[in-house]
């Protein structure tokens, strides 16, 4: 313990039921959950930032789960039933989260999700054209709607678009506005009696007559149960878990004046993204240059 600390203090602030390491979008619905199924709990929360320090404040706001492109990928990755299974977990946990908070405090809008197509990548373009009515079945049980995906070439010109030939459309993609969302979560978190401490780093987490110890730069905590919810960073704390890292980076342009892009769009198998903001386009992606120097949690940009 920090020689500064007081009995009070020592008392009061460094033991709970459950401490959470990480206040992102995991640890922080981690901890809303658990404070509402068990209101008498004592729950910690500990983030060795300022803000979040992970991509819970710095994503690029999609609200998607995933373009034509990349659940052929996904399809042949994890088959059929492991896709519909991932699509029914990505769709009802942005529903959660709308419900949880609602649409105005997350800055959530429905403009349509759109993947783009070259001349040059007209085979990948005919290939995904070919798999929009399964991917339409796949689903219909999970959105309760029919022909999310559609063909939208004829507004290809009204985007302000020169060099692409194929626009893909799925009408129940949507964006927010992730600093929102976040600024809602830990009022929602706080409002339910959960403690939030920053600036916390966790050193290490060891096991303590028969509940767990946690050592950080502010002293060391005592719980019952713990919570790793770092998501990348989960090897500085966690080693044998084996996580490997990928990096996303996001520039955001100077106000475009009549900005007619509108929506979230999607390129090269959802590599490249881009997206509008306060009259400002949101561009990221490019991870695939490079995928070994992006396996990484240092933050950057690079040239």
């Amino acid at each position: 313990m920090l020689s500064n600390l007081s009995y009070w203090e020592k008392q009061h602030f460094f033991n709970a039921d459950v401490i959470i390491i990480g206040s992102g979008i995991v640890g922080l619905n981690a901890s809303i959950t658990i404070k509402q199924q068990a209101p008498n709990l004592n729950v910690i929360v500990l983030e060795r930032g300022f803000l979040p320090s992970g991509a819970s404040t710095k994503n690029a706001g999609f609200a998607c789960f995933g373009s034509v492109s990349e659940l052929i990928e996904q399809e042949e990755s994890c088959g059929t039933d492991g896709l519909h299974n991932l699509i029914s977990k990505r769709w009802t946990g942005l529903l959660k989260l709308r419900k949880l908070l609602g649409d105005k405090a997350i800055g959530f809008e429905c403009n349509g999700g759109f993947e783009l197509f070259k001349p040059l990548e007209q085979k990948l373009a005919e290939q995904c054209v070919s798999k929009m009515s399964h991917f339409n079945e796949l689903i219909a049980d999970i959105v309760v709607q029919k022909n999310v995906f559609t063909v939208a070439n004829t507004t290809i010109k009204s985007f302000g678009f020169t060099d692409v030939n194929v626009l893909l459309k799925n009408k129940l993609e949507a964006q927010l506005n992730t600093g929102l969302m976040m600024r809602a979560l830990i009022t929602k978190a706080t409002s339910l009696g959960v403690h939030i401490y920053n600036r916390c780093q966790v050193n290490a987490i060891l096991p303590e007559n028969g509940g767990v110890s946690i050592l950080t730069n502010e002293g060391n905590f005592s719980c019952k149960k713990v919570l790793v919810s770092t998501n990348a960073f989960v090897n500085e704390l966690l080693p044998e878990m084996n996580v490997v890292p990928g990096r996303g980076q996001v520039v955001v342009t100077s106000p475009i004046k009549n900005l007619k892009v509108k929506g979230t769009f999607h390129y090269d198998k959802g590599f490249y993204y881009f997206r509008n903001i306060d009259n400002r386009i949101l561009l990221g992606g490019g991870r695939n240059l490079d995928f070994k120097a992006e396996e990484t949690t240092a933050f950057g940009e690079t040239d």
